[in-house]
């Protein structure tokens, strides 16, 4: 068994409210934080436009997919927070630029409140690391 790989991004993503880390890479599985629209100073980008705030949700996941050796085509499965079902449609567009044609097996789920009171959308992931050659 391999030693744990936490994955901080501090020039991406601001300093964890929690004890959490961004993502962690255990045995060739990553597992990656609920992610928000924030950047490194942990500013909300994209104020009440869903779409904007869905685009900066999934370049902070591609940053930690990165820094782990991955990609969108290895993410085996999301779940996505939504403050506003009606909104599905909207993040499945911008989803869908993200992950081209893979499918991670998904569940999506409506929520009252998030940590950030005016976030709209968050989704954390888990991928398998691409084998090495």
């Amino acid at each position: 068994m391999s030693p744990l790989q936490r994955i901080r991004l501090p020039e991406q993503l601001p300093e964890p409210i929690s004890q959490y880390t961004d993502g962690v890479v255990a045995d060739g599985w990553i597992w990656i934080s609920g992610m928000l629209a924030l950047d490194a100073s942990g500013a909300l980008i994209g104020g009440d436009d869903v779409v904007a705030q869905a685009e900066r949700v999934h370049e902070n996941i591609k940053a930690v997919l990165a820094k782990a050796g991955a990609g969108f085509e290895d993410v085996v499965k999301v779940t996505v927070y939504l403050r506003r079902i009606g909104d599905r449609a909207a993040v499945n567009t911008v989803r869908r630029r993200f992950f081209g044609e893979s499918r991670p097996a998904s569940t999506l789920v409506e929520v009252t409140a998030f940590v950030i009171p005016d976030a709209l959308v968050e989704i954390d992931a888990v991928a398998r690391q691409p084998e090495r050659r």
